[in-house]
């Protein structure tokens, strides 16, 4: 039997590389974060060798000679030394164990200086041994790592295609580059450059040097505060009809952390549930700003991983921060500013209240997005109650404005195209728009927001058979369709006659309508009652090919633009295609 022994050095780091460093993707991260922490403001990557061979050059502060040596020590940084700093983290790396692995895994040099110095230091690692001699060089570091791989050949089998690997790099730099718009990446492979970001400290700007600028034409701003919790989310989603078939265009952050955060996930998703069609994701970059105490990232070696001290909080925050954006709002630091900023005519303010959660065992929901009117004679004492709520730590407000917009003029109707589509002539364009879809969004938007729908007593009604099944869910849920101007009655287990139905749907067959509720449950309870909305206002809007005049078109695209979502029906569909001038003259080969 084999006896216990101690593990050399350079045995244990490469164990421990085996958690850090997965993949050559994983070793631009840790170089990378480490370049961002030391205040770089130009960071470049190149690429060789299969992505075996790595470089990493940067402008920020280097590492002082001192140091050097224990830079490369395991467990061994500048970024934390107490048990408490474990929970007030500021950095991206902070365990001190990235160049540990590293070395113990390649063949790196390491050129670096601090501006304190006139000559720089040079390293060469090798199987976890370290030597140093003095070398001239620019302020800064630059990390040159060969033969990633080359000692461990278990490793190397399990690497996919250099064209993949290559990629996980991109998507990584492209990620890291959002999070930190202010510092200029460059990423080269094979001496080719493939990425390059300006370092502008201006995110829609990174956004398009990193994707298009047709990505940034479809973007909406977040940006919300809550002083109370030290929460603050900035960043940009994409409207509705905008969207991506996968998850990987979610840019989350957490204190400009690249994370994979569920929660966070989960607000995103929720807050697109009733907008974008299933199977379609939005494009997201969002960062969190959170304290450091309220949030631990040393869940996991990759730190991509985080847990909340409150996370209903956290997720409830982002979810009404995105529907704020997604509906035009603006962020107003306090209530005079919002009174002030806001047109003299209107004193129509929105007051998103940390609200009260409520849990529907899959997410929570804000239940209180309702609009206030103050007059100008209240806006004192409006005032006064509100830093007497803050004072009290009471729950935050926080007051957002419309944008301030001009009032639209009539629209320019051109007509109707199979009388399905309605042509809307604008100055920069043309705008065809779905009619039933766009008066079904503003349709469902009106039932969301009444608390009590008008019905239509029903002195006749079919007797409508169900299965036992349906029979069961319906009884179940009798209540949630009473909310929603629905009566229904059952003469047998199986027999049911409905007593009424929303007035505006009461021409509509109530089998037509059940049987349309119950297809769109098709046995998934989760959000019965947005379902029953959904069926409601396709029921009650303008079918395709219906002919209108020119004055019911006036009123569907009137009432279609006060809509807080106008971009897609509730099932997700796009509601309008807009065509600029300038292509449709390009296609005639006119100048404009």
């Amino acid at each position: 039997m084999a006896r216990i022994k101690q593990l050399s050095k350079h045995l244990i780091n490469q164990i421990a590389a085996g958690e850090v460093i997965e993949r050559p993707a994983s070793v631009v991260k840790e170089l990378v974060e480490n370049s961002v922490d030391a205040g770089a403001t130009k960071i470049s990557i190149e690429i060789n060798n299969d992505c075996r061979d790595i470089r990493v050059a940067d402008n920020g502060s280097g590492i002082h000679p001192d140091d050097i040596m224990l830079a490369f020590s395991k467990h061994a940084t500048s970024k934390i030394a107490t048990d408490d700093d474990l929970f007030d983290i500021h950095t991206l790396g902070f365990r001190g164990e990235a160049l540990a692995s590293i070395i113990s895994i390649s063949k790196l040099t390491c050129t670096t200086r601090t501006a304190d110095f006139e000559t720089g230091t040079k390293v060469k690692c090798e199987n976890s041994e370290v030597k140093y001699t003095q070398t001239g060089c620019a302020i800064g570091t630059i990390m040159d790592i060969k033969d990633l791989f080359y000692n461990i050949p278990a490793r190397l089998k399990f690497l996919k295609s250099p064209g993949t690997e290559f990629s996980y790099i991109q998507e990584l730099v492209q990620s890291i580059a959002l999070a930190h718009p202010e510092c200029s990446f460059e990423l080269k492979k094979f001496g080719k450059t493939i990425l390059k970001t300006s370092g502008q400290n201006n995110l829609l700007q990174t956004i398009k040097e990193v994707y298009s600028a047709d990505v940034i034409s479809n973007l909406k701003e977040v940006l919300k505060t809550d002083t109370l919790s030290h929460l603050k989310i900035s960043g940009y989603v994409s409207t509705p009809d905008y969207t991506r078939s996968s998850k990987k265009s979610y840019h989350i952050y957490i204190n400009s952390r690249t994370v994979k955060c569920p929660i966070f996930q989960k607000a995103i998703d929720t807050a697109y549930k009733s907008l974008i069609a299933s199977g379609k994701y939005p494009f997201v970059v969002l960062n969190l700003e959170i304290p450091p105490s309220d949030v631990d990232v040393n869940v996991h070696p990759t730190k991509k991983e985080v847990r909340y001290k409150n996370t209903n909080q956290v997720f409830n925050f982002i979810y009404t921060s995105i529907q704020a954006g997604l509906s035009n709002y603006v962020e107003r630091q306090n209530f005079r500013e919002a009174m002030q900023t806001a047109p003299q005519q209107s004193s129509n303010i929105i007051d998103f209240v940390q609200p009260k959660l409520e849990s529907t065992g899959e997410a929570f929901f804000d239940k209180q997005d309702d609009t206030i009117y103050v007059s100008d004679r209240a806006m004192e004492q409006e005032e006064k109650k509100f830093e007497e709520l803050k004072s009290e730590n009471t729950e935050q407000r926080q007051f957002f404005v419309p944008a301030a917009k001009a009032p639209e003029p009539e629209e320019n109707i051109v007509g109707q195209y199979k009388n399905t589509y309605i042509l809307v002539e604008k100055e920069d364009g043309l705008e065809i728009i779905d009619q039933h879809i766009a008066e079904e969004r503003y349709i469902y938007e009106k039932l969301m927001a009444e608390k009590n729908i008008v019905s239509q007593m029903l002195f006749v009604s079919d007797v409508i058979e169900v299965s036992s099944t349906e029979a069961e869910l319906i009884k179940e849920n009798i209540a949630k369709f009473e909310k929603f101007g629905y009566g229904i009655e059952f003469l047998k287990d199986n027999e049911l006659i409905f007593k009424k139905v929303p007035q505006m749907i009461a021409k509509v067959n109530p089998k037509e309508i059940l049987a349309d509720i119950l297809e769109n449950i098709d046995g998934n309870l989760d959000r019965l009652e947005e379902k029953i909305l959904i069926t409601t206002s396709c029921k009650a809007s303008v079918k395709a090919g219906q002919k209108l005049s020119t004055w019911q078109m006036q009123e569907i695209v009137k009432k279609w633009r006060t809509t807080k979502m106008p971009y897609t029906c509730p099932h997700g569909r796009p509601i309008v295609k807009f065509f600029p001038h300038k292509e449709i003259a390009g296609f005639f080969q006119r100048n404009a």
